[in-house]
């Protein structure tokens, strides 16, 4: 290789580094967008209070059975 297509070469490698140095600071941005939003939905899911289920506003139809766990998984997904 001569001199002139190694510093070519030199010069699109350290574009190259350059670009991948860009995406990745581009991703960590993202990344850390990601995860403030992640916070701010755990702090509402801490500051809602825990409700047990035998305090769950059931229809009579929907109140859980001893043999099928179904009615009350069907419950659950209207009341959430």
């Amino acid at each position: 290789m001569d001199m002139s297509n190694r510093k070519n070469a030199d010069e699109t490698a350290s574009d190259l580094l350059g670009s991948a140095a860009q995406r990745a600071a581009s991703d960590l941005l993202d990344l850390a967008a990601q995860l403030a939003g992640l916070t701010e939905d755990l702090k509402a899911l801490a500051a809602k209070p825990i409700v047990p289920p035998s305090t769950l506003l059931l229809e009579p139809d929907d109140q859980p059975r001893a043999s099928s766990s179904s009615s009350f998984r069907g419950a659950a997904s209207r009341v959430s």
